[in-house]
């Protein structure tokens, strides 16, 4: 594909930089009525279109069509800070090794529609992304072959159709083409120089290598939604890996130091979550959720060519030691007139070790948000969280005799606005 497509289909599709604000890289922000209450309740609750993000059998419950659009302003604040340095020079001054703002700030959107076609069935479309992480250091880092630029865009365009069995029982089911992109830059750092064939005097910001690449990958998703009465729901959701199998140029340690074909492989994990939506009286409800994530199967970021030295063909490798994780959340939500109040609280556990390019630790949720209902057919909804993300420290080996040892802090603030239409 040509930097010219690649370019108009990113545009497009609305396609953006999806900072992850969840575990790992995976990007939660699918509707503002879902961060008010911290996505408690997300694969039960069905009050607009963006349930399709979640559980596709819940379209069961929509009697008229409705269009949702969403975007999410997210705003990071994630420093590092050196604690420890064991290089090749011996101990040095640590202060080298801090960082500030590595994560960008980002807009995400989404998209969904649901049309019902008669008592039984419904169909719906949403255009949203799940995972996505944009991390970016100086090129002339101290640890630059362990930091520079980590950036996956990913964008998923995923058609659902759901089947009322019972007046209790609705069941869903999904398909999911996921377009994706990334990026992965290192430069020398404090290896300049040192590296074998590296010339003397190559300054700490020379690329040391670096892989773009772009591609499709497919999965699906299903879910189960029981209704005890109008006033009590369950949902059971599932959504598939998704292998994305990049290929793109990469430049580093090849033969002749040149540009060649590389291809990576990353799975973007499977998800299950169980969720439930209860109105406790006219005006008070409570929802909550539990929702797994795969992420054991997410073990390197490894590229592979032909081209590449040495001679099996390993460009780079970056391991990764994840484990498969839990997020708990609940909510709550108080009707005044046309208002519903909302308000959340959301246990993100850390999925993994923390590294420079992913910088993981356990998150705390504390959100809050409203939905203004100005018409039958027309409703707006706000949403606002504040992210506390535990301290970490842990350490990065560049090359063998070559240990970091940092500090990760942070917080987030994510906004965001959503509008329904029924038509």
């Amino acid at each position: 594909m040509s930097k010219f497509q690649k370019t108009t289909l990113a545009t497009a599709l609305l396609l953006v930089t999806a900072q992850s604000s969840a575990a790992g890289f995976q990007v939660s922000e699918h509707s503002a009525s879902g961060l008010g209450r911290a996505f408690a309740g997300e694969a039960a609750v069905a009050d607009n279109a963006s349930v399709l993000a979640r559980n596709p059998a819940a379209m069961s419950r929509f009697k008229q069509a409705q269009f949702t659009v969403v975007g999410s302003y997210v705003e990071p604040n994630v420093d590092i800070e050196g604690v420890s340095d064991s290089a090749l020079a011996g101990p040095r001054d640590v202060s080298r090794l801090d960082a500030d703002n590595i994560v960008h700030s980002a807009f995400v959107p989404a998209t969904y529609f649901i049309q019902p076609i008669n008592d039984k069935f419904a169909v719906g479309v949403g255009l949203f992304s799940t995972y996505g992480v944009a991390t970016e250091f100086e090129k002339d880092y101290a640890a630059g072959t362990a930091a520079g630029t980590t950036d996956l865009m990913t964008f998923n365009i995923n058609p659902s159709v759901s089947f009322k069995a019972t007046e209790q029982l609705s069941l869903g089911l999904g398909l999911n083409a996921t377009y994706g992109t990334a990026t992965v830059e290192r430069y020398q750092g404090d290896l300049a120089g040192k590296i074998p064939g590296s010339p003397t005097g190559t300054p700490a910001d020379a690329t040391y290598f670096e892989m773009e690449g772009d591609t499709w990958g497919f999965g699906w998703n299903a879910g189960v939604l029981f209704e005890f009465n109008e006033s009590n729901r369950v949902g059971l959701a599932y959504r598939s890996q998704v292998d994305m199998e990049f290929e793109g140029d990469f430049k580093g340690l090849t033969s002749g130091g040149q540009t060649v074909n590389a291809g990576l492989d990353l799975p973007l994990p499977a998800t299950a979550e169980f969720s439930g939506y209860h109105v406790l009286t006219q005006s008070f409800a409570v929802s909550y959720s539990v929702l797994w994530t795969q992420w054991s199967k997410f073990e390197e970021l490894k590229a592979t060519s032909s081209d590449c030295l040495p001679a099996d063909g390993e460009c780079f490798l970056k391991e990764e030691d994840f484990d498969d994780n839990i997020r708990y959340s609940i909510g709550a939500e108080y009707t005044i007139d046309q208002i519903v109040l909302r308000a959340g609280f959301a246990y993100d556990k850390s999925a993994g070790e923390t590294t420079l390019s992913i910088p993981e630790s356990d998150r705390f949720w504390y959100t809050a948000g409203a939905t203004y209902n100005v018409s039958p057919a027309l409703s707006l909804d706000f949403g606002l969280a504040y992210i506390y993300v535990e301290e970490v420290d842990f350490t990065e080996s560049t090359t063998p005799g070559v240990e970091y040892g940092f500090k990760s802090s942070g917080d987030a603030i994510i906004a965001s606005a959503q509008a329904n239409y029924r038509f």
